[in-house]
């Protein structure tokens, strides 16, 4: 396992992390904690989780994923073995329906550290801005939603997690669904006001959605800010377990409200630019998602690959891209396909995003 230093902090972080979002309504506590028993075998130190999960959020289970996560610590005793990430979720009809209020961070941190039965967070992150202007799966900019701030308040809320740092419930800060701009107005304000830095943006990324190479790379890249990549199989799409119209017993797409949530992968499960990755990766000896999520992998301003499963055997063969280096061949062929079709998860008006 290859480990990094994310931004500018002291968290040196595994290349792969855990992603949850699917324990406690996909999963059970005893999948969830095979899952972490296995990626803590392989070298994974990076469980990444939000005080929402599971996914689709409803307010009977929001707060599960974490209870999960802080049980295992508790029976498990490897708590100071992993760098753990969680979130404050923005505007949603839930949790405390306000959004990013500087008010209310404390009051979600100390849920968070409740549920995970924590005296500490190493990555405190906010999910999604508060302003209306991130749309999951959007391709352009659209200018009607940019007439106003919407009610952000980035000084309050990076002056509030300051507080939190002191207090010692936090370490570092990152954002999540950012913009290239909002991700620039943070930074500013750590330059100017002397508030603390974001090190992360976790934002989707995969061979089906590639916004973050000509929005925000060389943003990360000259300011040393690190992508923490999700969705790095498109929701799964990049397996292949899709194609012919397969319907996977258990997958998100089987399930009623996968089509739904994930309505941009949705459309591209048997796609022809899906069989040209699919059958690329076959050519060289790969299995679909080795290819995808080896290429996530070798992007120079990566921090980590956040990898979802719902079962051991599909968490193994995400933790086997690990090992894989991809030729020059095969990248240079990836860049064709990418040029043929770019992005094809992203389409001209998007869905606001809260996954």
């Amino acid at each position: 396992m290859q480990y990094r230093t994310l931004g500018t902090s002291d968290l040196k972080v595994s290349r792969i992390c855990l992603g949850t979002m699917t324990w406690g309504v996909q999963n059970t506590y005893e999948e969830a904690a095979a899952q972490m028993d296995l990626a803590l075998e392989r070298g994974v130190n990076f469980f990444d989780t939000a005080e929402m999960y599971p996914v689709p959020p409803k307010d009977e289970y929001a707060g599960t994923t974490e209870e999960y996560i802080g049980r295992w610590f508790e029976e498990r005793g490897r708590r100071n073995d992993v760098i753990l990430a969680t979130k404050m979720a923005g505007p949603i009809d839930m949790l405390r329906g306000r959004g990013l209020n500087p008010a209310d961070v404390e009051e979600a941190v100390d849920g968070s550290l409740r549920r995970l039965r924590t005296d500490v967070i190493d990555l405190y992150q906010l999910h999604w801005p508060q302003r209306q202007l991130n749309f999951f799966a959007q391709r352009d900019f659209q200018p009607h939603l940019h007439t106003s701030l919407s009610g952000e308040n980035m000084e309050g809320m990076l002056e509030a997690l300051a507080r939190m740092q002191e207090k010692g419930k936090i370490r570092e800060i990152g954002v999540s669904n950012e913009t290239p701009w909002g991700i620039m107005r943070y930074l500013e304000l750590h330059r100017t006001k002397g508030l603390p830095r974001i090190q992360s943006s976790q934002n989707p990324y995969s061979l089906m959605q590639r916004h973050w190479d000509h929005s925000a790379g060389e943003v990360a890249m000259r300011e040393g800010l690190d992508l923490l990549a999700y969705s790095p199989l498109a929701g799964g799409v990049l397996s292949g377990k899709y194609i012919g119209g397969a319907q996977p017993e258990g997958a998100r797409f089987t399930l009623p409200w996968g089509a739904v949530s994930m309505q941009r992968h949705f459309e591209n499960r048997d796609s022809a630019i899906l069989h040209r990755y699919v059958a690329l990766a076959r050519d060289h000896g790969l299995t679909p998602a080795q290819l995808a999520l080896a290429f996530v992998n070798s992007r120079p301003y990566l921090g980590a690959n956040i990898i979802g499963a719902t079962s051991v055997a599909q968490l193994e063969e995400c933790l086997s891209a690990e090992e894989v280096v991809l030729s020059a061949e095969v990248l240079e062929a990836i860049e064709r396909l990418h040029d043929s079709h770019p992005n094809p998860s992203l389409t001209r008006r998007g869905r606001r995003d809260q996954g």
